[in-house]
C-alpha cells in the first residue's frame, strides 16, 4: 500500500519522465515516417526485434528497482516481478494501447501478443533481463532505452496497421497514442510495480 509521500513521489517521477518520453514519442513518429513504405512482413519483424529488447530492458528496471530497495532480495522473487512486471507492462505498452489506438482511428487493428505470439523469444527476453539486473542492479541508462524502445515497438505495432494516404491529423493523434502507450506503462513498470512488494521503504539513489 502507497502512503501519501510514495503517491506524490509518483507523480513527481512522472512529471519528471514526461519530456524524454515526449522526445521517444518524436522519435517513434520520425521512424514511422522513414519506414512508412516498407512491406508488412518487415513491418512485422521490426516489431518483434524491438519488442523483446524492450522487454529485457524493462525487466532489468524492474528487478533492480526492487532488487535495490530490499536487503535481502530472494532470486526466486525477484524473477516473479521482474518477469510478471516486464511482460504485463510490454504488452499493454506494445500492444494492447496501440491496438486501442488503431481500432479507434478505424486503421487495420491487429492485436500482437508478443509473449504468447512469439514465446520463444519474448519470455527468454524477461529472463535474461532479471538475470542481469540480479547481478547487476541498474535503473538509469536501462530505464532511458526502456522507454526509447517500448515507443519504437508501439510505433512499429501501430505501422502495421497503416496504409497509404494518412491525413496530418491522423498522425498527431498517433503521437499522442505513442505518449500515453509509453509514459504511464513504463513508469509504472519501472518504479510503482516493484515498489508493491518493497515492506519497509529504503531509500537508495538510481545507479
Amino acid at each position: 500500500m502507497f502512503s501519501g509521500k510514495k503517491i506524490k513521489n509518483i507523480g513527481v517521477e512522472l512529471k519528471k519522465h514526461a519530456p524524454f518520453t515526449l522526445f521517444g514519442a518524436f522519435t517513434g513518429i520520425v521512424l514511422m515516417l522513414i519506414f512508412k513504405d516498407i512491406s508488412e512482413n518487415v513491418r512485422f519483424t521490426l516489431f518483434y526485434i524491438f519488442h523483446p529488447s524492450h522487454v529485457v530492458l524493462s525487466a532489468m528496471v524492474t528487478s533492480s528497482m526492487f532488487r535495490l530497495h530490499t536487503k535481502k532480495a530472494n532470486f526466486f522473487l525477484v524473477l516473479i516481478i521482474g518477469y510478471i512486471g516486464s511482460l504485463g507492462i510490454a504488452t499493454v505498452s506494445d500492444s494492447l494501447i496501440p491496438y486501442i489506438g488503431e481500432v479507434l482511428l478505424g486503421l487495420r487493428a491487429h492485436s500482437h501478443i508478443g509473449f504468447i505470439e512469439v514465446w520463444y523469444a519474448v519470455n527468454p527476453a524477461a529472463v535474461l533481463g532479471v538475470l542481469i539486473a540480479y547481478f547487476w542492479p541498474k535503473t538509469k541508462f536501462p530505464h532511458a532505452g526502456h522507454v526509447l524502445l517500448s515507443t519504437w515497438a508501439s510505433s512499429f505495432h501501430i505501422l502495421m496497421a497503416l496504409g497509404s494516404g494518412i491525413s496530418v491529423l491522423i498522425w498527431i493523434v498517433i503521437f499522442v497514442f505513442l505518449f500515453i502507450a509509453v509514459w504511464l506503462p513504463c513508469c509504472v513498470s519501472d518504479i510503482v510495480f516493484p515498489l508493491l512488494f518493497v515492506k519497509a521503504e529504503k531509500q537508495v539513489p538510481q545507479q
